[in-house]
């Protein structure tokens, strides 16, 4: 339902870290309407250009606090809430050339009353500058 609105438009950059570029970065949004905590939040796969990054090189930041999706499975004092424009960044060495990329993220949550865990799926076509 609002999957088509996972990954944000803007924000789509190169992330340097002691003058090094150390991977990319974009905003992402909980797909479901109510907000989950941080551990119900199963997975986050992240493809740029039909490329998949592994689990490891993923971390999630959101309020000024980041977490690796391990660190997430433990974490149960904070949420994700609806709405909520959370950083998803991608540690990958020289990150990503300037121009188009195909960005792909899924979601894969835990929803206490469902008997199944949904992954929910976005791609949209973003520019580096």
């Amino acid at each position: 339902m609002f999957d088509k609105y996972m990954i944000c438009e803007d924000g789509f950059r190169n992330v340097e870290e002691g003058g090094q570029v150390v991977g990319f970065a974009f905003g992402a949004r909980l797909p479901y309407y109510r907000g989950l905590g941080l551990s119900m939040v199963e997975e986050i796969a992240v493809a740029v250009d039909g490329q998949a990054y592994p689990r490891e090189a993923i971390r999630f930041s959101v309020r000024g606090r980041s977490w690796t999706l391990d660190e997430m499975e433990a974490e149960y004092g904070d949420r994700w809430n609806f709405g909520e424009v959370a950083e998803i960044r991608v540690l990958t060495p020289g990150g990503l050339a300037p121009g188009a990329h195909t960005v792909e993220l899924a979601e894969r949550l835990r929803i206490s009353y469902l008997p199944f865990e949904p992954t929910t799926r976005d791609a949209k076509t973003l520019i580096i500058a």
